[in-house]
């Protein structure tokens, strides 16, 4: 999987500028993270959630990446239960495509 498969048509603004947001961070890596948990999960947050999920997207992809696979310690301020939930997240990544992750 490579990008978007759900329609966002029956979102409303907000989650749909999320989700295009979630696939279109800067690093590929963090698009298939981000945007594959945006894709399976958005449509049941409720206003908290969202704001949980815009709070984890405010940081640097090279941020997240290193607190997601363990190379660095996740700081207090990112030890929420939504940056948890992304952090579990285990996007299916094409093979085909993996020897480009990052080359975006």
């Amino acid at each position: 999987m490579t990008g978007l498969t759900r329609t966002s048509a029956d979102l409303d603004e907000r989650r749909r500028r999320i989700l295009y947001r979630c696939w279109h961070r800067g690093i590929r890596e963090m698009d298939l993270i981000l945007g594959q948990f945006a894709e399976k999960e958005i449509s049941g947050f409720d206003e908290a959630e969202l704001d949980a999920l815009e709070h984890v997207m405010r940081e640097e992809d090279q941020d997240l990446i290193s607190w997601i696979n363990g190379s660095r310690a996740v700081p207090e301020h990112m030890d929420t239960p939504m940056f948890q939930r992304i952090a579990a997240t285990r996007p299916d990544f094409d093979p085909v495509t993996m020897d480009n992750i990052g080359a975006k």
